[in-house]
């Protein structure tokens, strides 16, 4: 699988051939995670899929579907046997699929290490750089975190040979942070730390002198084993379907989206996909053809979806230039505001004894809208992306249980102390990392 910049496609339309037009493999994709021309790697193609999805069964474990399906994907960078090393790596945790009643399913996918979905991709991305830099080569993975990614980030890379992982924060608590992580807060916002990230890359005579990269959604290696979990969810579900099969996906930065669309290209058999928002409702209009415009940002109950510009717009914005019509016809934008949001939660609960956390609740809302819409004949997946325990007391007030606290997120709720503060400056962000060494 080859790698292109989201801001070729014009390009190499214009009938432009250079290196701004240029394909990369996964490999330097991953190492070098911003492509020179601006915009963010996305595949140049896809490779069809439908020989391993339409015959595994729902016997397949998770670590099994990765280490058959990531050869097939990376040719030539993975072979069986360091795809089975990464799979069995990377995942001692794998999604559950729960059916609800013949219309519903829950895809649990908090149940990693530190209870967020991102932990599936974030863990492949460490398992597999680690493989393919071997054992004499190093690398610097550079994140901005807030909450939940930063510890995610840290306990996948902490601990990988030859990795250095570095991650900066904004002002605030730090929490969670392992001593074999560099950490670094800027007297600044999340919005600056990413900045910093960027610009970081960007001074080529840095990124190579420390061979930085980053473990944030900038790197497509860590959209990429999204696509997996919809596999996995595919398999676990193919015997019963009987009409249409939609996902509902909590939507604020659109990465779950995205892997859901190269899913579908890569021959999963999905009908639709609902880009399920909560207020801030960033991509409405725009799916529907119109004209993307950010809007004032909204504080809501589902906080990690209040994005009024998402990180992933780029890839989005690429897909549906490619195929307007897939995005037309395929994806169903909804917004749902707290209020629903809430009833949603209850309605979990008291229906089918599940405990949601306000982002899941929102893609279970909306899935519910849909399923009971006059026609609907199918049958609609719910991701659940991040733990109820996170939302302890929210989830209590509204459904009037006591969600059990994992004793593992005990300690990554531990307040840390940063190695070093800084101002958001590149020149600062250069020294504290050099003087943390």
């Amino acid at each position: 699988m080859q790698f292109r910049s989201t801001r070729s496609l014009g390009l190499k339309s214009a009938g432009l051939r250079s290196a701004d037009t240029a394909t990369v493999s996964f490999k330097d994709a991953i190492l070098n995670c911003l492509p020179a021309n601006g915009g963010l790697y996305v595949p140049d193609s896809v490779v069809d899929m439908r020989q391993y999805i339409l015959y595994m069964d729902s016997a397949t474990s998770y670590p099994e579907l990765v280490a058959t399906v990531a050869p097939a994907l990376l040719q030539g960078e993975l072979n069986p046997f360091s795809a089975a090393r990464v799979a069995e790596s990377a995942f001692d945790f794998e999604p559950q699929l729960k059916q609800l009643d013949d219309t519903l399913s829950v895809l649990t996918l908090c149940n990693g290490p530190t209870g967020v979905f991102k932990d599936y991709g974030i863990a492949f991305l460490a398992a597999v750089m680690e493989e393919l830099l071997g054992s004499t080569s190093r690398a610097m993975i550079l994140s901005a975190a807030r909450g939940d990614t930063g510890v995610s980030i840290a306990h996948a890379f902490s601990r990988r040979r030859g990795m250095v992982p570095v991650i900066i924060y904004p002002s605030g608590p730090v929490r969670g942070l392992d001593p074999n992580v560099i950490s670094i807060q800027i007297t600044g916002a999340f919005d600056d730390c990413q900045r910093l990230i960027v610009e970081a890359i960007n001074d080529r005579p840095f990124a190579e002198r420390y061979g930085i990269t980053s473990g944030n959604a900038i790197n497509p290696g860590r959209l990429l084993p999204q696509v997996f979990y919809y596999f996995y969810a595919f398999i676990k579900l193919k015997k019963i379907l009987t009409g249409e099969l939609v996902f509902s996906v909590p939507s604020g930065n659109f990465g779950n989206l995205i892997a859901g669309l190269y899913a579908w290209k890569m021959g999963m058999p999905v009908n639709g996909f609902i880009a399920a928002m909560n207020a801030n409702n960033a991509f409405g209009d725009y799916v529907k053809g119109k004209e993307f415009k950010p809007g004032k940002l909204i504080q809501t109950n589902s906080p990690a979806m209040d994005v009024s510009v998402p990180s992933n717009y780029e890839r989005l914005a690429s897909f549906y230039a490619e195929a307007p019509a897939v995005m037309r016809h395929m994806v169903y934008p909804d917004a749902i505001d707290d209020q629903a949001t809430l009833a949603a939660m209850e309605e979990a609960w008291k229906s089918y004894g599940i405990l949601l956390d306000p982002h899941s609740a929102v893609a279970f809302a909306a899935a519910r809208r849909m399923s009971r819409t006059a026609g609907f004949n199918g049958h609609v997946v719910v991701l659940a992306t991040g733990h109820p325990a996170k939302y302890a007391e929210l989830v209590a007030q509204t459904t009037g249980q006591q969600v059990p606290i994992p004793a593992a997120f005990t300690n990554l709720w531990k307040r840390t102390d940063p190695m070093a503060t800084i101002s958001p400056e590149l020149d600062a962000l250069e020294g504290a990392i050099a003087s943390c060494l």
